[in-house]
């Protein structure tokens, strides 16, 4: 069996990653094969936010000594709160053929290229900051002060788009799904391509042995 393929997306608060990431899931939806991990965090749930469905909602005690424990696969503090992904839990997937996304910062990013170069990363952004700065008040969530907060933030977060491989415009919806899904299926169909080959070159090759 392959081994799944690592895909990390990252944006700022408001470029929409979210609702991309779960519109790309419907498009998978019954084959099993794209896997989201699901975050802990230290921060309290949003209104609508289900524990162990949005994120494992943990407090900062807890969340350290997992810490400590070595597992997470990868961690960051964003806003003062504490978020890090599974390393069991990713590692299970993977080792079982299913691919999975990481929806995370650009600090998570590079903890995971660290350790999985092979990984494949997109970065989405709106298309333009005051595009940005509408959805961030249409939210009507946050203070004009945290608005100014998350502004600021999005900018140094942008300024490492060149870090990843692929950036999306989220201007129209639609148009930015299709380009994260060929982004998914083109990463997909670069495996399938070589697995002959290799196998030709290395007979059982396609069986790990580790």
């Amino acid at each position: 069996m392959k081994k799944g393929q690592l895909f990390i997306v990252s944006a700022p608060s408001g470029a929409g990653k979210s609702s991309l990431i779960s519109a790309l899931l419907s498009r998978f939806n019954g084959d099993d094969s794209l896997r989201l991990s699901i975050s802990h965090t230290t921060r309290a749930p949003r209104p609508g936010e289900v524990d162990h469905v949005a994120y494992h909602f943990v407090g900062e005690e807890e969340f350290k000594a997992l810490i400590a424990r070595g597992a997470f696969y990868e961690y960051a503090n964003v806003f003062g709160h504490y978020y890090g992904t599974s390393r069991e839990i990713v590692e299970q997937w993977v080792s079982e053929g299913r691919d999975v996304l990481f929806d995370i910062d650009w600090q998570g990013a590079r903890q995971i290229r660290r350790i999985s170069p092979e990984a494949r990363s997109i970065f989405i952004i709106p298309p333009s900051l005051e595009e940005l700065r509408r959805r961030l008040n249409s939210r009507g969530q946050d203070s004009e002060e945290v608005i100014k907060g998350r502004m600021e933030k999005a900018l140094r977060e942008i300024s490492h788009y060149s870090e990843y491989d692929h950036v999306i415009i989220n201007d129209d919806f639609d148009t930015a799904l299709n380009e994260l899904r060929s982004i998914i299926l083109a990463a997909r169909d670069e495996t399938a391509l070589k697995a002959p080959e290799v196998e030709s070159l290395f007979p059982g090759s396609s069986s790990p042995r580790d």
